[in-house]
């Protein structure tokens, strides 16, 4: 007969072991997700900012060459917004490939070391 007792806190330790990883991960992904969010609202803005002063250069334009000016200034603006932005994105991309990437490292480690005990 086998004598082991049922230990509940060595089942759910056991558990909270096997899943800690997949939950690492979720909690990146959201993150992720949440600053992918937060970038597309701040260009979303960018966005709005720059038709709103586009709107108010076609009203307030005197000539036809003020207006074209204004708008050869505007868009020169817009421009340098969406490249800062586009070096955010790249940032935000590679911070979120280094946090998965410690997250499976991470589990693989793990499981390395739990196949080591099983083995030893």
């Amino acid at each position: 007969m086998n004598d082991s007792t049922f230990d509940p806190k060595a089942i759910f330790e056991t558990y909270r072991n096997a899943f800690a990883p997949a939950l690492k991960g979720q909690q990146e992904g959201l993150k992720a997700i949440d600053r992918a969010g937060r970038y597309q609202y701040a260009v979303a803005g960018d966005y709005l900012e720059w038709s709103l002063a586009q709107a108010k250069a076609a009203l307030t334009a005197q000539t036809p060459a003020e207006f074209v000016s204004k708008q050869v200034e505007l868009t020169t603006a817009l421009s340098e917004k969406l490249r800062a932005r586009a070096q955010e994105f790249v940032t935000m991309a590679t911070e979120a490939q280094t946090g998965f990437t410690e997250v499976v490292s991470d589990a693989t480690a793990k499981v390395a070391e739990l196949s080591r005990k099983k083995v030893g």
